[in-house]
């Protein structure tokens, strides 16, 4: 059991319950405690504020108050539905994807649904989670309405993902996806599912070195196998299934999550630039996956 809480970002929306069921099913095996964080933004024009709370113009004491009174409701009612499981909420004031990063290093976790009331139907992930999954502190989890889940009230929506699923992640050999087998790793122990371990590759890459097909997939291979020989070890009782082939990241992935129950992905792989703090495969998996993803970064 860790003390670093899972952090949710809840503003009543049903993104914001299947994340909540998904941050309290994954405390359910962690033994972690769960903090409801509603970030307050002051609007200077009227506006959405929350569900069943008016749009109303700064300062709106009034709203606040249906804020704080929501966020209470909803973890209580989570509480009650978990009994084993100490849950607090919060409201806190300011531009939402500042509040959460910086909340996010007081976390050991941090689970987003895609997009709340602020979203729009043509975006399948809002600017909060991307923002977020780029600059938290600490693992975020992004959990779709859309991956299967629907939100049945607070604490008690379908949780996404298949259940009986693997956990997958994506490992290209640079250190944050290095930082993601670990994690993945340690979530697999933790739910008694297996693990998949993805790694897609070029054979251009290795035609410059003299290398022939045979000896690339035999390279690819070990480097897979090299990785995986001290988790191994340490969790002896995990089934591993690895693939290994000459096709995107992205297919590879993608296709995989439609039986995980989680796709676990460092922030960016070998081909990322150093400017840029989200890769193009962690993008492209939490905008499309049809299943929760991980995305892993050291704090």
């Amino acid at each position: 059991m860790s003390d670093e809480e899972i952090l949710v970002g809840y503003d009543g929306s049903a993104d914001a319950d299947v994340a909540l069921a998904w941050a309290l099913d994954e405390a359910a095996h962690s033994g972690r405690p769960v903090r409801l964080a509603y970030v307050f933004e002051w609007l200077t024009v009227a506006g959405w504020i929350g569900p069943g709370v008016a749009p109303g113009m700064w300062p709106d004491d009034t709203a606040r108050r249906q804020v704080e009174e929501l966020v209470q409701r909803a973890a209580g009612d989570a509480a009650a539905r978990h009994p084993g499981l100490t849950v607090h909420g919060e409201v806190f004031d300011g531009p939402p994807s500042l509040v959460l990063q910086e909340r996010s290093a007081q976390a050991g976790l941090l689970v987003l649904g895609s997009r709340g009331h602020g979203g729009f139907a043509g975006l399948l992930v809002g600017s909060t989670a991307v923002s977020v999954s780029a600059h938290a502190h600490c693992p975020v989890v992004i959990v779709r309405t859309d991956t299967g889940g629907g939100g049945a009230g607070a604490g008690d929506a379908v949780v996404p993902g298949r259940r009986s699923g693997p956990v997958v992640v994506g490992v290209d050999g640079s250190d944050s996806s290095l930082l993601a087998l670990g994690w993945a790793v340690e979530r697999a122990a933790q739910r008694g599912v297996p693990l998949r371990v993805v790694r897609a590759w070029s054979p251009a890459q290795y035609r410059s070195q003299g290398f022939d097909a045979d000896e690339a997939a035999a390279t690819e291979q070990t480097a897979v196998a090299d990785a995986l020989a001290p988790w191994r070890e340490t969790f002896p009782a995990v089934p591993v299934d690895v693939e290994v082939a000459t096709q995107s990241p992205q297919s590879l992935l993608l296709a995989a999550s439609r039986d995980a129950q989680l796709v676990v992905v460092g922030t960016r792989g070998r081909g990322g630039l150093r400017g840029m703090l989200l890769g193009s495969v962690s993008q492209q998996l939490i905008q499309h996956a049809a299943s929760p993803v991980a995305v892993i970064r050291q704090r």
